[in-house]
């Protein structure tokens, strides 16, 4: 049966879609669940950063609020950790969660962690490649120039590779969170519950990222 381009698309990036659907669900519905779970010391966001860089002889990165909802992240570039503003101030084990996860990146810098060095030196050919790979595709598909088609595949590939790699960056910085939270005392093994939820939660919306590049690149080798 012959499919069209639409039909094709569909085909390959339904499945990718509706992945990445429900893993923003799962993430929103965890994370509202246990921002409202205070925890048990009434430590903020902020406060459980900055406890467990000091720890960790990170007093030099600097723990600041930015706006948005779970855009929390951390900066390797000026040694910056970036909480939202409901992770910042709130005391919920969501917070605690998510700013540790955050700090688990930061340790990961500290260490030199392979992974989190491969993904960082990918980021500019990335940014490049995530904007023109597609214009050069459809440049060469359209003017039946295969090899400008391909060279934009190629670009555009690296988006896909840079996905598969932030899934261990990004599992490991949630493995070390957890571990911390209890080894330094800021929360009860009991309350990691929550915790894993969460951050299990969004790990499911990285796999879902790297499935949605996966498929846009098949979509485009098969249409060539």
């Amino acid at each position: 049966m012959y499919l069209g381009g639409y039909g094709m698309y569909l085909l390959i990036s339904l499945p990718a879609l509706i992945l990445g659907f429900w893993a923003q669900a799962k993430i929103k519905s965890s994370y509202n669940k246990f921002s409202k779970v205070r925890t048990s010391n009434g430590m903020s966001g902020a406060d459980v950063a900055r406890h467990i860089l000091d720890a960790n002889g990170l007093s030099d990165v600097k723990v600041e609020q930015t706006r948005g909802t779970l855009s929390d992240n951390y900066d390797p570039r000026n040694k910056t950790l970036n909480l939202s503003a409901d992770v910042y101030q709130g005391n919920s084990i969501a917070s605690a969660g998510v700013a540790a996860h955050e700090t688990g990146h930061a340790i990961q810098h500290k260490e030199s962690y392979g992974p989190l060095k491969l993904r960082s030196i990918m980021i500019p050919t990335v940014q490049l490649g995530s904007w023109l790979g597609p214009i050069l595709f459809f440049m060469g598909y359209f003017f039946s120039n295969d090899n400008l088609a391909w060279v934009g595949v190629i670009l555009f590939a690296g988006v896909a590779v840079f996905s598969l790699i932030t899934i261990p960056v990004e599992l490991d910085a949630s493995k070390r969170a957890k571990a911390i939270l209890v080894n330094e005392g800021i929360l009860y093994s009991s309350e990691l519950t929550g915790v894993n939820q969460v951050l299990d939660a969004a790990a499911w919306t990285y796999v879902a990222s790297a499935t949605q590049a996966i498929s846009n690149v098949l979509y485009y080798v098969l249409l060539l």
